[in-house]
This record gives C-alpha cells, structure tokens and sequence, in this order.
C-alpha cells in the first residue's frame, strides 16, 4: 500500500509517517516509480507508536516497541526493553505525582493563612464615608 492508504487506515497523516521512517521506526519499501509501498505489518507499528504516544510516551520511548514488533513477536510490550520504558515512564510519573502533592499541600497551607486575612467574601475592603 502507497503511504496516503497507509495513513488513512493507520489514523494518521502522511507526514507524519514521513517523520517516523526519518526517525528510523518505519522503514518504506520504494516502487520502480520511486513511490513509498508499506505492507500490512507496518499499520500495527503505526498504531502502536500512536497508541504509546497517547499515553505519554515519547517518540524515541516507542523504540524498544517498535523493535519487539519488528522481531516477529505479537505484541509489542512483549520484550524487556519495553518493560523498562514502561517502569521508567512510571517512575517518572510517579516523581510528579509526588512534586505535585507536595505543591498542592503548600499551596492549601498558604490559603488557609490568607483567607482569615481577607476582610470580605469578595476580598475588597468596604468604602469608607
């Protein structure tokens, strides 16, 4: 299948795809015209990178999926490689959640000094006559 097919049934653009073989996950076969030709393994590479991607993912973290697949194997989180982006990422994912706790347990702290200080319940002190 020619690349605008290839995008059409992988959910995704032409240049897109373009991007990915520049990045070396997809890799086109070229016809005698010069066109690119895919075959039908390459629409599950695409969607698995779209699919790794939508969950946060980077494109270079797509990698080890993408090699799992290449290798013949059913799924692409089927290799140790992928295991460790997946621990990696939650790790990461873990880190935030972490920093984003202690930043809201800071931010409640602060609210909770400023609201007896507050002289209305719009926070505009009344006119004086």
């Amino acid at each position: 299948m020619r690349i605008g097919e290839l995008a059409r049934r992988a959910g995704t653009t032409t240049r897109a795809l373009r991007f990915y073989e520049s990045q070396g996950l997809l890799t086109a076969r070229r016809s005698a015209n010069g066109y690119r030709e895919y075959g039908e393994e390459d629409i599950r590479l695409v969607s698995e990178i779209r699919t790794l991607q939508e969950v946060g993912l980077t494109l270079d973290d797509t990698r080890p999926f993408v090699d799992c697949l290449r290798a013949g194997h059913e799924t692409g989180d089927s290799c140790a490689g992928s295991i460790e982006v997946y621990q990696r990422k939650l790790d990461e994912v873990n880190a935030c959640i972490d920093r984003l706790t202690e930043v809201r347990a800071a931010l409640l702290g602060k609210l909770a000094d400023a609201l007896p200080k507050q002289p209305g319940p719009c926070g505009v002190l009344p006119e004086e006559n």
